[in-house]
């Protein structure tokens, strides 16, 4: 459904944009339907601006991207398909207007016809299906609401168009743990619909728990990328067991990740940006900074 083939991007800086700076280097990987795959990686890693080039709110410099088999054109018809949903659910709403305002603006652009009583329906139809009540947020101001149901709020917006992808960047990282969960398993649900969603995250924990797939990505390229129970039970990479090796943990020390003897990318005699260790795992090189 979504396919992203050598992706780059580079971002102008200097007084005179004289200059650039590679954000994303070469990344490539798919979304199918009905999947969750979990986009990890720290702070400036390029995760948000993956995201970005998907939602078509930033150029792509180099490769391609593409979803049902056509490029990314941004525009009504793109975004019937596929939405996207970020970290902050209040930067999302004019304080000024209410906060089901958004839910009038998806009729007038893409359902004028549909009467009123049918609209407030399927309103209603797509709160419930994220676990709201009506009643209770309808007719809110954002700053009545709390950041959790801000957030459903902004699922259940997407849920009125004909989605199949959903880019969810860091959507729970500002909400309370049990909140957390909630939206978690609210996802879980839509991608038993057949939903692709690709979940941008720095917290492993919460990829590990809805994830098919995980891409795991370092300043800007993929290091390792598979199977969820694979990337995680065996890491081949080394910054990936620098990643296991924070997570902290009940009744243990924290310790130091393993060490790699040798690189299993140039092992296998590798030449492209990847390689298959295993059935459905891939990794990059161990020195991927200083890789010729």
């Amino acid at each position: 459904m979504l396919r992203l083939d050598d992706v780059t991007k580079e971002f102008k800086i200097g007084a005179f944009g004289g200059k650039s700076v590679t954000a994303v280097r070469k990344v490539s990987f798919e979304v199918v339907p009905g999947e969750v795959v979990s986009l990890i990686g720290e702070s400036g890693s390029g995760k948000s601006t993956i995201g970005r080039m998907i939602l078509g709110l930033n150029p792509v410099t180099r490769g391609s991207i593409t979803f049902d088999g056509r490029p990314v054109r941004a525009g009504k018809e793109y975004y019937r398909h596929i939405q996207g949903i970020f970290q902050d659910p209040f930067s999302s709403f004019n304080p000024v207007f209410k906060a089901d305002r958004v839910y009038n603006m998806i009729k007038e652009a893409y359902y004028p016809a549909v009467p009123e009583a049918e609209w407030a329906e399927r309103v209603e139809a797509a709160l419930s299906d994220v676990r709201l009540n009506p009643g209770q947020v309808l007719g809110k101001y954002p700053h009545q609401l709390s950041g959790g149901q801000l957030q459903r709020l902004l699922i259940a917006r997407a849920l009125l168009l004909d989605i199949k992808l959903l880019v969810a960047d860091e959507i729970t990282s500002m909400l309370d743990a049990s909140t957390r969960i909630d939206v978690l398993n609210l996802l879980a649900e839509l991608k038993a619909r057949g939903l692709g969603v690709l979940y941008i995250t720095h917290d492993l924990s919460l990829g590990t728990y809805l994830a098919e797939r995980t891409v795991v990505l370092r300043r800007g390229s993929v290091v390792e990328m598979g199977l969820t129970g694979r990337v995680f039970g065996d890491p081949l990479h080394p910054y990936t067991r620098e990643l296991l090796s924070a997570v902290p943990r009940l009744n243990q020390a924290w310790d130091d990740a393993t060490a790699v003897d040798s690189c299993v990318y140039h092992e296998c005699g590798a030449s492209g940006a990847l390689i298959e260790a295993e059935p459905g795992h891939f990794v990059a090189c161990a020195r991927l900074d200083t890789c010729p």
